[in-house]
């Protein structure tokens, strides 16, 4: 102590207040102490401290052990000591935790029950309609015995989610369906077609459930990593969006990455990879005509995502009917349920629920996270799928299909950080 005050150089004003003032009376000291106490406020502060002489004994003996400047009492800034964040806070990052690790275990849950159902019973159409009947009950149930809030919803609310006018909806389903599904020659479907969001949420899910039903689920949730690049061309040629530079230059892991992971796929089906690009394409303008047709409207994400079940599934039904049947249902059924047992009825069930929660859990986090965010975290979740399915199924994996695939995910993600 004695010697690094002895490296100080007293002021010229201590000096002087050294020999004229004498060492016990420090209430009357200039800015800078006596002599006998100039060490200790040269540790403590430059400013005179209105202290008793045994404080300031204690706060030297403190500064001993090297103590900070912010920490000194003449600092010019705020003392640098971590704040612990705010209990709201801490509890809103929780609850997103919540979230995330829900949503990433219910997406898994679903596409193994999924995948299973389609092995042993291979009817999409049906498989597509029980999921979202089982949603609508859901929240249903929820609504009735007031579990959840009852939105509060007019007509305008339904008009936007609602198709304007059923020979439009029922022909442009028809037509995406006939061209890319059964692989026949038809009309091609308008712009008008994807303005209504139920339409788009309609055949965003059978299209994906029709692709699962005919590749691994591995390759489905490839394929769907490359939902980025169609966000950027139809926001761009469609609406008249610009991105920057860094966005565009994303799409080329993504749309290499999907074409190297596809013509690697060992069990490769051109109906199963057109049924994940055709739900990339719809989910994409499901999103934005969500937002177009959602402005100035309050609606939780939990009930937008009911409502918008319960209107699918009155659009699903008459085409499930039309491309399946009860009589091809009853006869699928049976044979489902003599090969697996009644375990079958519990894997229908299974990912009728868990579709809905998954999504139901999805839409929740988009009240409180940003799209930023949100992107992140469906990217780390196709990870999860992908990679739990394979171990699940023990789908065959080639190593230039595996770098294809981490190729495209790599570019899911340099495009959310992008953007």
């Amino acid at each position: 102590m004695l010697a690094a005050a002895a490296s100080v150089k007293p002021s010229a004003a201590s000096a002087l207040a050294a020999t004229s003032k004498p060492a016990f009376k420090p209430l009357h000291l200039p800015p800078l102490p006596a002599a006998g106490t100039r060490l200790l406020s040269l540790s403590v502060s430059a400013r005179p401290l209105y202290r008793q002489e045994s404080i300031l004994l204690a706060a030297a003996a403190r500064n001993d052990r090297a103590a900070p400047p912010a920490a000194t009492a003449d600092s010019a800034r705020p003392v640098d000591v971590a704040a612990p964040a705010a209990p709201e806070e801490t509890a809103r990052r929780a609850k997103i935790g919540l979230y995330f690790a829900t949503w990433w275990a219910l997406n898994v849950i679903f596409n193994i029950y999924n995948k299973k159902v389609l092995n042993a019973f291979p009817y999409p159409w049906l498989t597509s309609a029980l999921a979202l009947a089982a949603g609508s009950a859901i929240m249903l149930v929820s609504w009735a015995t007031r579990i959840a809030e009852v939105p509060d919803v007019d007509l305008d609310f339904w008009k936007a989610l609602t198709p304007v006018s059923t020979n439009t909806a029922f022909r442009g389903f028809d037509d995406v369906f006939c061209s890319f599904i059964l692989m026949k020659r038809c009309a091609l479907f308008s712009r008008e077609l994807f303005e209504q969001v139920a339409i788009a949420h309609t055949i965003g899910h059978v299209a994906a459930t029709v692709s699962m039903a005919k590749v691994a689920v591995s390759f489905t949730h490839i394929i769907k990593s490359g939902e980025p690049a169609f966000t950027v061309l139809v926001s761009r040629f469609f609406l008249g969006e610009h991105f920057p530079a860094p966005v565009y230059f994303s799409l080329l892991p993504i749309i290499g990455g999907c074409a190297l992971a596809a013509v690697t796929e060992l069990n490769f089906n051109m109906i199963g990879f057109m049924g994940a690009m055709i739900s990339n394409l719809a989910f994409v303008f499901r999103n934005i005509f969500s937002k177009k047709g959602m402005n100035g409207k309050s609606v939780s994400g939990m009930n937008y995502y009911a409502c918008l079940s319960m209107l699918s599934l009155v659009i699903l039904l008459p085409f499930a009917i039309a491309m399946e049947g009860p009589k091809v249902w009853a006869a699928g059924w049976q044979t489902a349920v003599a090969e697996i047992g009644p375990n079958f009825v519990w894997w229908v069930a299974a990912q009728s629920v868990f579709y809905h929660l998954y999504n139901q859990v999805s839409y929740m986090s988009l009240d409180e996270i940003s799209p930023l965010t949100f992107s992140i975290g469906n990217t780390m979740k196709r990870i999860s799928v992908i990679v739990a399915s394979i171990i699940i199924f023990q789908t065959p994996v080639q190593p230039i299909n595996a770098l294809g695939a981490a190729i495209a995910i790599f570019g899911t993600f340099m495009y959310s950080q992008a953007k």
